[in-house]
């Protein structure tokens, strides 16, 4: 009897210390939902800001961390290595990626290797590399591994993938906030933000926000001209660059007249 007794609370202990570590959610906010490209847009910067809200006081068996992510529009390309034959550099052999964000940037509180596992990672596809979806890469070419990294080390350089760790400002456990820049370059589309808590390296609530990218005003216009009536677009352009000729040549004669 004592000893069923003395099982029954630790299990009623087990679950209250379960309930209050699930208690523990996120709530996020962002300073803007919409960005519009326009002529003279130059690029944007978006205010991410959230709280962990509990209804037990927080564990102390491990330091909160919070992990923030902004991730373009996918798309499938092929990545081409070139191997030097006869003294020529050729395109020799190449894998197919199913899906690449055109951007995506990681923010974080500390250290990727230091607060988030791998299976955590494998589950949720926080970092860069489970961000880009390759199924069956290995069939394709030797050393497939190779072409992510190729690929990632490209956007790197260009900015278009970020990791930007430590630049998430963690208060009492409670109050974040980062600030996360898009590049000029952006591809139109709705752009996903993950927000994610942590503990001990497992992810303990995550929440999923989307910004959207589209272009404004003449840009518009003309990519939905170029799109929904191409012959008209085609025609338009031709008529255009031929006033440009013959304006820039009036001009022309006028100054040397």
């Amino acid at each position: 009897m004592i000893r069923a007794r003395a099982a029954m609370l630790l299990l009623a202990a087990l679950l209250a210390a379960g309930q209050a570590r699930a208690t523990e959610a996120i709530v996020t906010g962002l300073s803007q939902n919409r960005v519009q490209i326009t002529a003279n847009f130059d690029g944007s910067e978006i205010l991410i800001y959230g709280a962990v809200k509990r209804d037990a006081p927080a564990p102390t068996d491990a330091p909160l961390e919070v992990i923030v992510t902004v991730e373009g529009p996918s798309t499938p390309l092929v990545i081409r290595r070139k191997e030097k034959v006869a003294g020529i550099w050729l395109n020799r052999s190449s894998v197919t990626i199913d899906a690449a964000p055109s951007f995506y940037a990681v923010a974080t509180t500390d250290k990727l290797d230091k607060i988030l596992s791998g299976t955590e990672d494998l589950r949720h596809h926080i970092t860069i590399p489970h961000a880009i979806r390759a199924v069956g890469i290995s069939a394709e070419a030797a050393n497939s591994p190779d072409f992510i990294e190729a690929l990632q080390r490209i956007r790197l350089n260009e900015d278009r993938y970020r990791v930007a760790e430590g630049t998430v400002q963690l208060a009492e456990e409670t109050l974040f906030r980062t600030d996360v820049a898009l590049p000029a370059n952006l591809t139109e589309g709705n752009y996903k933000v993950g927000l994610f808590i942590l503990r001990g390296g497992k992810v303990i609530d995550s929440q999923e926000r989307l910004i959207g990218v589209r272009k404004a005003g003449l840009e518009r216009f003309l990519f939905n001209l170029a799109h929904q009536e191409p012959f008209l677009y085609g025609v338009i352009s031709l008529a255009m660059a031929a006033f440009a000729g013959w304006a820039a040549s009036a001009a022309f004669r006028f100054m040397r007249s």
